[in-house]
């Protein structure tokens, strides 16, 4: 019983594995630019694609395809800050932005190191 129930899953997983050679290559989706036009090799005269029958991926279209690609995964969308909409000017990294409202300065935390005098002994 136990060798007749690993002979089911094994023909299950063969049959599965096996199936997408026998896929129907039509279902495929069909884009530009995936099968080049008759493109000749200039040597032995063969032909260069895969499909000879479609056009090559050229033109302003498949540029533009393939720049929009990902902008919805790529793109930003960042929640409205109430406290950034204070800010006037922002002078750089390390400096605090000057914002409207109170003037907020921070001092240093060491204003003067201490000098100690090398005495050798």
């Amino acid at each position: 019983m136990k060798t007749l129930r690993m002979l089911a899953v094994a023909s299950a997983v063969l049959l599965l594995a096996v199936s997408p050679v026998f896929a129907n290559p039509d279902l495929l989706p069909k884009h530009p630019g995936y099968p080049m036009g008759k493109a000749m090799d200039p040597v032995k005269g063969q032909s260069v694609a895969n499909d000879p029958g479609q056009t090559n991926a050229t033109g302003e279209r498949s540029l533009a395809n393939a720049a929009a690609f990902d902008d919805r995964h790529s793109g930003q969308s960042l929640s409205i800050n109430q406290d950034n909409q204070r800010i006037l000017e922002k002078p750089g990294a390390g400096v605090l932005p000057k914002v409207q409202g109170p003037n907020i300065t921070i001092e240093p935390p060491v204003k003067e190191a201490t000098k100690v005098t090398a005495s050798p002994q």
